[in-house]
């Protein structure tokens, strides 16, 4: 916004007296009284100037409109108000004429009375046709779900036919191809049952699990069992040979229908687990060995030794179970806790020589389990050995 002064508010008015004649000019005051009348003109315009503010102020407070505003914003105020003035003036001469009809048109009691009969029949007739109407909508809308009822039925009708006509169809081709296989089949069939019969009779156990020996090592599968400080033997090739040696386990153990008492095997190779179930809580021990020092050997081979410990209390159950059916068997080196044949099978604390002996006898003792179980004929009741 700005201030716009007219030449007049620029300038202060001229000063007459009552004869109309000026009282002062300019051009006749004096050099000397100059710069007080400079004074007075500079008093009397901020006088104007600052009258003017409030007043613009006072107009902005009351309005919506900011003042002082430029000439053609004022005159577009005036045609806004110029027009809001005759749409008023339009809606006042409406209501002048509503009043004036309503005055004119009076209506007597008796013809108040009958319309207001007339408006009650109306609202009757409108309750009974709206009533009707409900029913009529009703019906359509029953009868509109009962065909598209009836259409889905149809398309479901349709789908079921063509399925079965397809089906019937495939059925004759597969029944066709059936009738020229089954001859081929039962030709099949008849070599197969020879062939299980004479597999029924073969032993497997002997090549999957081959126990032999090299020099003062049991072997297993061509894994050696054990180390000597005059044999160089990795400890991968160790770790391989007891994953062999508890897969053997597991194996026969599954074949008897036998189930160890404490603990669980767990076959995965070089790095296979036994874990030891009391109760709720299971122990998981290591069964393989590592070329690492210091302490953390120590804790390695301390859970090693408590593994191959559990290993040998299988073979312990099973030699007990075994020689429980078969009275005639009797394995060669007898089991006592961590011990058998008098050498303890633990590596901590142990000689090189003794525990790779008692591994040597652990493997002996292995293939006479291995040779029970496979004359052993499995049955319902319980394992029996074979004639």
């Amino acid at each position: 916004s700005f201030v716009v002064l007219s030449r007049s508010q620029a300038t202060p008015p001229n000063q007459t007296s009552t004869s109309g004649q000026p009282l002062l000019q300019p051009q006749t005051v004096p050099a000397t009284d100059e710069k007080q009348w400079q004074t007075q003109r500079n008093n009397n315009l901020t006088h104007r100037l600052r009258v003017a503010k409030r007043l613009f102020d006072l107009m902005s407070s009351k309005s919506s409109v900011d003042h002082p505003m430029c000439h053609e914003c004022t005159d577009m105020l005036l045609e806004s108000l110029e027009k809001q003035l005759e749409d008023v003036g339009r809606e006042r001469d409406y209501y002048i004429d509503f009043l004036k009809k309503v005055k004119d048109g009076k209506v007597s009691q008796d013809e108040e009375k009958e319309l207001v009969k007339q408006v009650k029949d109306l609202v009757v007739q409108e309750e009974k046709v709206t009533d009707l109407l409900k029913e009529e909508e009703d019906k359509r809308d029953a009868l509109a779900k009962q065909l598209a009822a009836m259409e889905e039925e149809m398309k479901e009708l349709n789908k079921r036919d063509e399925a079965f006509w397809e089906k019937s169809n495939s059925y004759q081709l597969k029944l066709q191809s059936f009738q020229n296989q089954r001859d081929s089949i039962n030709l099949k069939y008849d070599h197969d049952v020879k062939q299980y019969e004479r597999l029924q009779k073969t032993v497997v156990y002997n090549d999957a699990f081959s126990i032999s020996h090299d020099g003062p090592f049991g072997t297993i599968n061509g894994f050696r069992l054990g180390r000597l400080g005059s044999h160089s033997v990795e400890w991968a090739e160790v770790n391989a040979a007891w994953g062999q040696t508890l897969l053997l386990l597991y194996t026969v153990a599954n074949k008897l229908k036998f189930q160890f008492q404490t603990y669980r095997l767990v076959p995965m190779g070089s790095f296979s687990r036994v874990e030891k179930i009391d109760g709720d809580s299971v122990l998981s021990y290591e069964l393989y060995g590592s070329g690492d020092f210091g302490i953390n050997r120590m804790f390695l081979n301390r859970r090693f030794d408590h593994a191959m410990v559990a290993i040998l209390n299988c073979l312990k159950q099973l030699t007990d179970f075994a020689e429980e059916r078969d009275k005639s068997l009797r394995l060669p080196y007898r089991i006592n806790k961590d011990k058998i044949g008098e050498l303890s099978i633990r590596l901590q604390f142990n000689q090189e020589e003794l525990w790779t002996k008692a591994l040597k006898y652990m493997l002996t003792n292995m293939k006479w389990i291995l040779a029970f179980a496979s004359r052993t004929i499995v049955t319902a009741d319980a394992p029996t050995p074979s004639t």
